[in-house]
């Protein structure tokens, strides 16, 4: 299940989760200015999701249809799921509105906890109708920082797992410690585009509108992941390579080969090229005699050669972005209302409208506008979002920018998935203040909101819901 392990469940800047009703679908309408603004719901249909990205070539197409039939298989033991696992597929996770999206309206880790005679127990945060998540203990026993994903299910018990015995982290301890936070799966439409935004166009965004960020108190960077002691000139953004991550709730991973290889090992355990150990080494739980997703030497077709986190990356790589909606919910001048607010209220200070891919080797991907509304950059989102997790030189209220293309017909927000509603979700990036220094940098811009009257609110919200 890909569940952008670095994150893939607690969030930054609005792109949030926990369920909304499917059926709560929106209609057009015009803005009541006497009625209080509310969420208008889920955007019905899939609105052309899961389909790949236009201008492919008959050899990309092909890896992209490999990609997607890997990124949909429930895999077994044989196939090395386990020893300790969140869900036994990529799909599972990403599944609305279409694959490579996010959680779906059913819970599939309800059922696969005891698929096969699993001797799991469901733990309390994970419901029928609530988001698929994965679970981080904030300290070890000994209070040094953990952070670390701990997958709620083994395969103990389970048909083809005969001999396995393995005990489940005890959650419900750790919930009452107040020591547990989740994370919710990332959709990975348009990750491509985003992946091929250069390096110099994020910084060069992060330095435009500063005297605008600097009155609002936003001080977005990127994730800068030093590599042991260094100290020079150039920080090295990334583990050595000195370059900028993008991808996971707190931008911690850089491509998405990395993001595939890491959600194979985390959350399905599944050893692979990048991670070729088990994340659990108990003898007897231990079923496969070498690591699962490698490269295939012997392959009789050249798709046979290809590993599944390389399958994973291309099928994402090659998924087409969200495709907006013109007039729903609430009708096309409602809408071009909300995007004019969204600007002047200072949310797209953080949530960039457009960024631009650079000269891709890969045709369909290069010199492209990415709608994605996001910057790509960490900020500091005070203490009602803070996780008390720290990824690279991401600290523990700190959150990527959420790219809000596709929000419209997601089910859940926050990267806990703490609510449904858009309008909860916009007012939970507002916390803390600069007199006890730790102000949410959205605070002043959360502000600017909650003093739009009712009917401009609800074109904000009309807005968002049409992306």
């Amino acid at each position: 299940m890909k569940l952008d392990t670095q994150l893939l469940s607690t969030l930054a800047v609005l792109g949030f989760f926990v369920g909304c009703s499917v059926s709560n679908v929106d209609t057009p309408s015009s803005v009541d200015p006497s009625s209080a603004a509310r969420d208008p719901g889920v955007r019905g249909g899939a609105g052309g999701a899961g389909a790949p990205i236009a201008g492919l070539t008959k050899t990309e197409l092909a890896v992209f249809s490999a990609g997607k039939d890997d990124f949909a298989e429930e895999e077994e033991v044989a196939d090395g799921l386990g020893p300790t696992m969140n869900l036994g597929s990529c799909g599972g996770c990403h599944l609305h509105p279409a694959l490579g999206g996010t959680s779906p309206p059913v819970n599939p880790q309800i059922a696969f906890a005891n698929k096969k005679g699993a001797a799991n127990t469901v733990p309390s945060f994970i419901t029928l109708n609530g988001p698929v998540r994965e679970a981080r203990f904030v300290r070890n026993p000994d209070g040094t920082p953990d952070g670390g994903v701990h997958d709620l299910f083994t395969i103990a018990g389970r048909a083809d797992a005969p001999g396995c015995k393995l005990a489940q982290p005890d959650f419900e301890q750790e919930l009452a410690r107040r020591n547990l936070i989740f994370r919710i799966p990332t959709p990975v439409f348009g990750a491509g585009l985003i992946e091929q935004i250069p390096d110099k166009m994020i910084l060069a965004n992060q330095a435009n509108d500063a005297p605008m960020k600097r009155s609002f108190r936003i001080h977005g960077r990127p994730n800068i992941v030093l590599a042991g002691h260094t100290i020079s000139g150039q920080a090295n953004n990334n583990g050595n390579d000195g370059t900028v991550a993008r991808f996971g709730w707190k931008a911690q991973n850089k491509s998405l080969l990395l993001f595939s290889g890491e959600a194979y090992n985390v959350e399905m355990g599944i050893t692979n090229e990048l991670f070729q150990t088990e994340r659990d080494e108990t003898p007897a739980c231990q079923f496969d005699t070498v690591p699962n997703d490698v490269t295939k030497t012997d392959g009789k077709q050249p798709l046979d050669a290809i590993s599944a986190i390389e399958k994973f990356a291309f099928f994402a790589r090659f998924l087409a972005a969200p495709t907006p909606s013109p007039d729903r919910p609430g009708g096309a001048e409602s809408i071009g209302r909300g995007r004019n607010l969204f600007s002047s209220t200072g949310c797209a200070l953080c949530h960039t409208p457009t960024l631009n891919t650079g000269n891709a080797a890969v045709a369909a991907l290069r010199n492209k506008a990415v709608n994605l509304f996001s910057d790509l950059l960490v900020h500091d989102m005070g203490p009602g979002l803070a996780d008390g997790v720290t990824q690279g030189q991401a600290g523990p209220r700190e959150f990527r920018t959420a790219p809000l293309w596709g929000l419209g017909q997601r089910l859940f927000f926050l990267h806990d998935g703490r609510t449904s509603n858009l309008l909860e979700a916009i007012r939970a990036h507002k916390s803390g203040s600069v007199f006890t220094r730790d102000a949410s940098e959205a605070n002043a811009v959360i502000g600017n909101f909650n003093q739009l009257p009712e009917n401009q609110k609800q074109d904000v919200l009309n807005f968002l819901r049409s992306l």
